[in-house]
């Protein structure tokens, strides 16, 4: 099993929207319905009881924690979304926003979620692209998660966090567990991470083939599968 870095998954990403396929719609697809699928799987046997929040920063990866959002509340999941800022959005994360809508998806205000007491959260505010501390509203949701006594379970990278080094320059999620996708991360360090999971977001070997990677599929039967 190989960790990759940021700047390596970069590229990976670039080579699959621009050569091999996939493209960012499918694999943000992929990896929501991967996150959705482990939340049933962790707390299946009394989910239906339990209060889900749903935090969306502004990048790709809060657009998969949309598309999980939306798929949770497909199986009639009590999962509720929370948007760092819908206006900057980007096309494809905002797509997701629209599915998530016509799933009958709640949406909270930046004013209202303070007042949930959620069980679980799922975390997108920030993905591998961080840039120094978290801060504004980011840093808001950060600090506010942690001090909740929710079960937070990260998209790829606990959001603060450097992809790279594992350090973390300001506030960062205390993850229950992390669902990173396609390879793990160079910084994913077992006190950050919580429990470890790899998720398959469809990317051929031929795209890791093109940035020098021997690629071997680690997932088997499976599309999710458990590191730690």
């Amino acid at each position: 099993m190989k960790a990759i870095s940021r700047e390596q998954m970069i590229e990976v990403d670039r080579i699959a929207m621009e050569e091999t396929g996939p493209n960012l719609w499918q694999m943000m697809e992929n990896a929501g319905r991967n996150l959705a699928q482990l939340t049933i799987n962790l707390f299946g046997d009394d989910l239906d009881k339990k209060e889900i929040l749903a935090l969306a920063g502004k990048g790709n990866n809060g657009g998969g924690v949309i598309c999980a959002a939306r798929h949770l509340v497909n199986h009639g999941i009590n999962i509720k979304l929370v948007l760092a800022d819908e206006n900057k959005l980007g096309e494809v994360p905002q797509y997701q926003k629209k599915i998530f809508d016509n799933a009958g998806g709640i949406t909270l205000s930046i004013d209202d979620y303070h007042s949930t007491n959620p069980d679980i959260i799922l975390d997108g505010i920030i993905g591998y692209n961080l840039n120094g501390a978290p801060r504004g509203i980011l840093l808001e949701m950060i600090k506010w998660s942690n001090a909740s006594s929710a079960k937070i379970i990260s998209l790829d990278i606990p959001s603060g966090v450097d992809s790279n080094t594992g350090e973390a320059p300001g506030e960062y999620i205390n993850a229950f567990a992390t669902l990173t996708l396609a390879l793990p991360k160079q910084g994913l360090e077992p006190d950050k991470t919580g429990i470890l999971y790899l998720g398959d977001i469809g990317i051929p070997k031929e795209t890791y083939n093109k940035i020098g990677i021997d690629y071997t599929s680690p997932f088997g039967k499976d599309y999710v599968v458990k590191l730690t």
